[in-house]
């Protein structure tokens, strides 16, 4: 004979799937919430990103020897202020008029339309809430910063001094913005290390002033100068130099405009959040079906 007991059960398991259902919508948006803040939006640079060098009065090159791989702009002022050769770039010299270099291609429309985009870029990512660091000389050296927003404020000597590590926690997608108050400024020799899947594309400075990198400093992120943008001699950028108001100075330096790739070679996929929000549910269902009373059946 089998004797099957539902009553109580049937109301155990309603109230247990009640209390599922509360906890689930409890643990996503705690995870989303986590997700969301571990890892800020990355700045899109629209038009903008397609250029290595994009400045407004002028591009100079004191020793005539850099090398850019990426697009170079000027705009609005006229072609003959951008001081490159196509031999120096590999990719195309935009000019507003024929006035630019040799091989230079006229395209004003295009250009205004990047210098547009890179003014709102600019706008939006200097509008981020980030983590102040200590004020004062070297406030970024020596430190290893995860994904996020962080400010740094203006130093009497140099806001980098040595080494800063970024570290992606083995997400292609982190995305880091550093937000400069004044000037931004490196040391001779300093250097940006990335490690743990951290990409060069997701680095962002954005610069109040002016930013300028000190001799022999290895460079990496978009950095984005609401004034100009120098580098001395023999420092190197993994980034691009986009000054919204002014000039980009280099001197034997080299330029390589950042690209997006997965390390692992598949299709890069932003992490929202999701990935967390499936283990909370998983382990949320466990423990609430484990805790909560389940049928009895007797079986005679």
């Amino acid at each position: 004979m089998t004797s099957i007991l539902l009553g109580s059960g049937q109301s155990a398991m309603q109230k247990g799937a009640k209390r599922i259902s509360t906890c689930l919508m409890i643990a996503a948006a705690t995870f989303m919430h986590h997700g969301a803040m571990a890892n800020p939006t990355t700045v899109d640079l629209g038009t903008a990103s397609g250029f290595a060098i994009l400045a407004y009065s002028e591009i100079t090159d004191a020793g005539g020897a850099s090398t850019i791989t990426g697009n170079v702009g000027l705009s609005p002022t006229t072609g003959a202020a951008i001081g490159l050769t196509a031999g120096q770039v590999n990719g195309t010299i935009y000019a507003v008029n024929a006035a630019g270099p040799l091989s230079s291609i006229n395209n004003p429309a295009l250009l205004t339309t990047a210098k547009n985009d890179l003014s709102t870029a600019f706008t939006y990512a200097n509008g981020l809430t980030g983590t102040a660091l200590a004020g004062g000389d070297n406030q970024l050296g020596g430190q290893t910063l995860l994904s996020g927003v962080y400010s740094i404020s203006a130093a009497s000597t140099a806001n980098l001094i040595g080494t800063l590590t970024l570290d992606a926690q083995g997400n292609p997608n982190a995305v880091f913005i550093i937000q400069a108050s004044s000037t931004l400024i490196t040391a001779s020799d300093s250097s940006v290390a990335l490690i743990n899947g951290a990409q060069a594309c997701h680095v962002f400075w954005v610069v109040d002033s002016s930013a300028t990198l000190g001799t022999g400093t290895d460079f990496v992120g978009n950095i984005l100068a609401y004034s100009s943008i120098g580098l001395d001699t023999g420092a190197t950028i993994d980034g691009r130099l986009l000054a919204e108001n002014a000039a980009v100075t280099l001197d034997h330096n080299t330029i390589t405009m950042a690209v997006c790739a997965d390390p692992n070679g598949s299709t890069s996929v932003p992490d929202t959040g999701g990935t967390l929000v499936l283990l909370g549910f998983a382990a949320l269902s466990l423990l609430v079906f484990k805790t909560a009373p389940a049928l009895r059946l007797t079986i005679a």
